[in-house]
């Protein structure tokens, strides 16, 4: 088991660095050719329907697990696009990925795939405007909205690389220790003893399905065989559900990157929400 966890340990280490990087110089190559202005007038102006639709299809279009998401929010901060729509991004980009919709789909069939859509959708909406609602904007670190100026922003490989550089100071070490912890909670959590333990269809099986998702880093291509395994074993559709909104929504290597932009109270409200998104999800999946 120990060498099974350093092994976990590296590959994700290693696969999240070199993600990170690679993620966070395209973005800031792109940056050049982006229309930034145009972006935020749909964004963060007056029309909060159109943002949130805009925030919607963005995350929908953009399949990257919950830590790749921390670049673009970073970068969408940088831009002074309205936190509220930042953080309806934040929350349904991880949920809103084509192939989660489409493994809904295969397995459950079309009515599942499409209800999981719309409740994922809605929660994130909400809890992203309900956020903002609160006053959670104070919680971003201003480290973050620091050293950018609109019109320097141009294509150019130099700056880029240094961004990116600069970025990496900031949040590697959370990536590490993330990667380390959800390695070792990972190896010790067998998918049988889960299947065997959740099996049924007991309310209380929801939010504990939610709450083991959180911390551990599951990726997206490794969560599809790992709920067929859990359906085919007997484990109820909505703890399943939970299982799969909260482990994409949330994980230790993620709440770690969250800690270099966020202050401790938006962290905590943010896991928060994703338990609550989770729950409210599994438990909407009852009576369907």
């Amino acid at each position: 088991m120990f060498w099974n966890i350093i092994q976990s340990f590296l590959s994700i280490a290693l696969e999240l660095t070199l993600l990170f990087i690679g993620i966070s110089f395209l973005i800031s190559l792109i940056q050049g050719f982006i229309p930034y202005e145009k972006m935020n007038r749909y964004l963060s102006g007056r029309n909060t329907a159109l943002g949130v639709l805009v925030a919607l299809i963005l995350a929908f279009i953009t399949p990257f697990c919950s830590c790749s998401t921390i670049p673009v929010i970073v970068n969408l901060l940088k831009e002074k696009v309205r936190f509220g729509i930042v953080m309806v991004f934040l929350f349904s980009s991880p949920v809103l990925d084509p192939t989660i919709i489409t493994l809904m789909g295969a397995l459950l069939g079309v009515k599942v795939a499409v209800t999981y859509t719309v409740i994922t959708s809605i929660l994130s909406v909400i809890i992203g405007l309900l956020l903002e609602k609160l006053g959670f904007e104070k919680s971003v670190k201003q480290v973050i909205m620091t050293g950018y100026e609109v019109n320097e922003q141009k294509f150019s490989l130099k700056k880029a690389f240094r961004e990116t550089i600069e970025l990496m100071k900031s949040v590697y070490p959370y990536l590490i220790i993330g990667a380390a912890i959800g390695s070792m909670i990972h190896g010790a959590v067998p998918t049988e003893w889960i299947s065997s333990v959740f099996g049924g269809n007991q309310w209380w099986l929801v939010p504990v399905a939610a709450i083991i998702g959180i911390p551990l880093y599951i990726r997206l291509s490794m969560m599809i065989p790992m709920s067929q395994i859990l359906i085919l074993k007997g484990m109820a559709v909505a703890p399943v559900m939970a299982l799969m909104i909260s482990s994409a929504g949330a994980s230790l290597p993620e709440l770690t990157l969250l800690q270099s932009i966020f202050h401790k109270r938006l962290v905590i409200a943010f896991v928060v929400s994703v338990f609550a998104m989770s729950t409210i999800s599994g438990f909407l999946f009852y009576l369907i």
